[in-house]
């Protein structure tokens, strides 16, 4: 069943106060989503990314025309949900979906379980004129601001990704729990990215995109997620370099890279045993 938002979010304001990082991470498999939860994590979210990147395909594969987004995460909360025992999960909606209706979908994301939404697939990661073409023909990151306002209004989490300060400014105004301050595509391991923000540039970009949050929201929450910020350290060095930064949400950092380690790993270590 869903956990309500203010008991996720009376947790989360507890664990700030303590000055404890709150740590979210994506799932593209009933595995990672239990294992995630065995290690004490305090969010899990599912979009069509953590599938395809599962899958051994970059994770922006999600963004692309391979699959109905939406329907690929009604298909995975089969898999999820029933084996997350405690720990809020929140759906990656695509909220510029033509053939979706959000006042009809939302309720029913609710309805299976879900704590609360994230805006993935996002336009917000999309630059150039491509992106403006987006934005002049109807496909519009406005309208993923618009359903985070829906999905607040139903009482449900809500943790969107930005990439500017006008854009966390409009998250807040929708009344977003938690900003998501989006830093590129992961980088690292066999499918990551390459050209990426260096990590000292991140923390300056953060705190401006938090303070533009805090100025319409001032209960806020703010998450680094993405780019050079891939590992533990990653993370740490966030945390110790921001002013309004209260956590880390990984999805390949949280999935992907430590799979590939393990298997590759446990892979040469079997080839290691010696013959007779």
């Amino acid at each position: 069943m869903a956990i309500p938002r203010q008991q996720i979010l009376e947790k989360f304001r507890a664990m700030i106060t303590r000055g404890e990082p709150i740590i979210g991470g994506g799932a593209g498999t009933g595995l990672s989503a239990k294992c995630e939860e065995e290690g004490g994590i305090d969010l899990i979210v599912i979009y069509n990314s953590g599938r395809y990147r599962m899958a051994g395909r970059g994770s922006l594969a999600g963004l692309l025309a391979y699959g109905d987004s939406n329907a690929i995460v009604v298909d995975m909360a089969r898999e999820v949900l029933p084996v997350v025992k405690h720990t809020p999960v929140l759906a990656g909606v695509n909220g510029t979906d033509p053939f979706r209706m959000m006042d009809v979908f939302l309720p029913e994301l609710k309805r299976l379980g879900f704590s609360g939404i994230q805006n993935f697939p996002t336009v917000g990661i999309i630059d150039g004129t491509f992106r403006a073409n987006l934005e002049e023909t109807g496909m519009s990151y406005g309208l993923e601001v618009d359903m985070i306002a829906k999905a607040r209004a139903l009482d449900m989490l809500t943790t969107p990704y930005v990439f500017n300060e006008d854009e966390a400014s409009a998250m807040a105004r929708a009344g977003a729990d938690i900003i998501v301050c989006h830093m590129g595509l992961t980088t690292g391991g066999s499918i990551g990215a390459e050209t990426a923000l260096k990590l000292e540039d991140c923390p300056a970009l953060i705190d401006a995109w938090a303070e533009a949050a805090l100025k319409v929201k001032p209960d806020a929450i703010v998450l680094a997620h993405g780019g050079p910020v891939a590992m533990p350290e990653d993370a740490d060095f966030i945390m110790k370099n921001t002013a309004n930064c209260h956590g880390f949400y990984g999805a390949s950092s949280m999935e992907r890279l430590p799979t590939e380690v393990a298997l590759t790993e446990q892979t040469r270590q079997f080839k290691r045993i010696k013959g007779k």
